[in-house]
């Protein structure tokens, strides 16, 4: 009677266990991290999977002792059959623990690339905003430069327009200051256009406005003259 209560007792835990490592199976298939609680299932695991053990060897050592070889053989396959059972859970018990910890890798490394993806695109991002702000800026260069060329050849001929202008017209001769002024003004844009390599871009902005007030002071000119 006491054997048959001890007997029962056990089945009782072996089912019992049985259940929990396949709960915790579950928990580790499922499980999407951090880590750490992937360990604690495994720690869980590995003690609930030692406890089952253990019954599964007290059930075979009370089936030893049965005196009855009937029910001696009984116990003897029942024990094999929790025997198996346990080879099985220790085998679902480690897949699950690989298949979770390749996905954990996975999510990891997908994170990573994320994370050095999005790096990379912003230095591409810059480089190309750089790049385009090099090149305008050669643009902006080249395009000044051209400018004050045309300026230069400009105040050249403006120059001697302006010659015959003075010596050909006896109607201006009230503007002769305002020519002065001007002449004045052209010299110092022809002296800005020799140090146009060493000036920033507000001399040449400068050397723009002087040229406008120039070619004001030419249509003023000659508007006096004709009119």
């Amino acid at each position: 009677m006491s054997e048959n209560y001890v007997v029962n007792n056990i089945r009782r835990e072996i089912v019992n266990l049985t259940l929990l490592v396949k709960a915790l199976i579950q928990d580790i298939n499922h499980c999407s991290g951090p880590r750490e609680l992937l360990n604690d299932l495994n720690s869980e695991g590995r003690a609930k999977l030692a406890a089952l053990r253990q019954q599964i060897n007290q059930l075979e050592v009370l089936a030893g002792e049965e005196d009855k070889p009937a029910d001696r053989s009984a116990l003897l396959e029942e024990v094999v059959g929790h025997r198996q059972q346990l080879t099985s859970s220790y085998a679902a018990f480690r897949k699950a623990n690989v298949s979770c910890l390749l996905n954990l890798d996975r999510a990891d490394k997908e994170e990573l690339m994320d994370a050095v993806g999005d790096d990379v695109a912003l230095r591409y991002r810059q480089r190309r905003d750089k790049e385009g702000l090099l090149k305008t800026s050669s643009n902006v260069t080249d395009q000044l430069l051209s400018i004050s060329k045309n300026l230069a050849e400009t105040t050249h001929r403006s120059a001697g327009t302006l010659d015959s202008l003075v010596n050909s017209s006896g109607n201006i001769t009230d503007t002769q200051q305002e020519l002065t002024t001007t002449g004045s003004v052209i010299s110092q844009s022809s002296k800005l256009l020799d140090k146009y390599s060493r000036r920033e871009f507000t001399d040449k902005v400068l050397l723009f406005f002087a040229f406008a007030f120039f070619l004001a002071c030419v249509v003023y000119i000659v508007q006096k003259r004709l009119f």
